[in-house]
């Protein structure tokens, strides 16, 4: 397929320019230029070419719209305060009604999994949002483990084993030094099966935090929140992306000297709770001008899905940079998940997936004409 003649919004260069994106085999070959005739067609004077939107925090396919799928609460275990060994793609499934909806808006590829009922409640899978099922959908199936710091383990929990914010502290850190014994013992005992610790499903799960091959993906609204979050990724040397973020503002010298990816939102709701006070559209433009890497998510079903572009054209009306924003919902979300060689810009190399539309996405009364995901066209207008 060759896109001739699209203003393209590549997400890495500031400004668009005019040319043909040629896709073979699913990849995008080329990006700007000309891209010659031999081959499948696809005219898009006038038209605006971006990369498929991509949300960094959804639960999109496990918490299930209405209708027949229904809202089966299959994003939060409500058993166990600390469950790393949970995976979000056990619970996804990829028929959700709200998919087809997201990938109206633009929206191609998310971070899906568990919501914030625990201190540790598993890890996000990256999909992209077709195919019948996760198999078919999945980029990588653990992206980051969840853990949640503030109201929500707080209030799921407050008859069993947690009602005070040291609690939920106490709670990661002991998993965290469980799980470097494990570990340590397990490297000690090498090939010697007699030496080996009992396998504990939890601490496996824990190893590749530890190692720091995923982030920590840390729920945390209030400011004490997200700096506990941030002190106890230092203590044991892990990455760790903030999620939510909402007083992120108030503590931007700090968010920018710990150098961690933030992700804001969903702030086109209600202050459901205290935590939720300073809520501001606002947020993700003054983080993103000091240089802090910005993503905006919904958090889907919060907002729904197919509204990510609105919330960076909300972010934008409060004054954030416009390439700041479009970044915030493709290349930088993207780099949060650990994407960013398959999806987040268009340059060659990576999945075909592409956005027409006849105008700019943020703008509530621009049309989506086209939506291409892995070098097929998935959605016409």
């Amino acid at each position: 397929m060759i896109i001739k003649n699209a203003i393209i919004h590549d997400a890495i260069h500031k400004e668009p320019y005019v040319g043909d994106i040629r896709i073979e085999n699913g990849k995008l070959v080329s990006v700007g230029g000309s891209a010659g005739d031999d081959g499948e067609i696809l005219n898009a004077d006038g038209l605006h070419a971006y990369p498929g939107f991509v949300d960094a925090h959804s639960h999109i396919g496990l918490d299930g719209y209405g209708g027949p799928t229904g809202n089966t609460y299959d994003y939060n275990e409500m058993n166990d305060i600390c469950c790393p060994q949970l995976r979000g793609l056990d619970s996804y499934y990829a028929l959700d009604e709200a998919i087809p909806m997201a990938l109206e808006g633009g929206v191609t590829t998310v971070a899906t999994g568990p919501g914030s009922a625990n201190v540790l409640g598993g890890t996000f899978a990256a999909v992209k949002l077709y195919g019948n099922t996760v198999d078919e959908a999945l980029i990588r199936a653990s992206v980051a483990m969840k853990c949640a710091f503030g109201e929500n383990p707080k209030r799921c929990y407050k008859e069993k084993s947690d009602s005070a914010r040291m609690t939920t502290a106490a709670i990661l850190r002991q998993a965290l030094f469980e799980a470097r014994d494990y570990m340590l013992r397990k490297e000690f005992a090498g090939d010697d099966i007699s030496k080996l610790p009992k396998f504990d499903m939890k601490m496996e799960a824990l190893i590749p935090v530890l190692k720091r091959e995923i982030p920590l993906k840390a729920h945390a609204h209030r400011s004490d929140d997200i700096m506990t979050a941030i002190r106890i990724a230092k203590e044991f040397d892990l990455k760790i992306t903030i999620e939510h973020c909402t007083e992120g503002h108030l503590i931007v010298n700090e968010l920018k000297a710990a150098g961690v990816p933030v992700a804001v939102g969903p702030t086109l709701t209600n202050a459901s709770k205290l935590e939720l006070l300073n809520k501001s559209w606002t947020t993700p433009g003054i983080l993103a001008a000091a240089g802090i890497q910005v993503s905006i998510i919904t958090d889907a079903p919060v907002i729904p899905q197919q509204y990510l572009p609105l919330c960076a054209g909300l972010a934008v009306k409060a004054g954030m940079d416009p390439f700041m924003a479009l970044q915030a919902i493709t290349i930088n979300p993207a780099r949060h998940i650990g994407v960013e060689d398959r999806v987040g810009s268009l340059e060659a190399g990576k999945d075909a997936d592409v956005v027409l539309t006849d105008g700019d996405p943020l703008v509530s009364s621009t049309t989506i004409e086209k939506v291409i995901v892995d070098g097929e066209v998935r959605v016409s207008n």
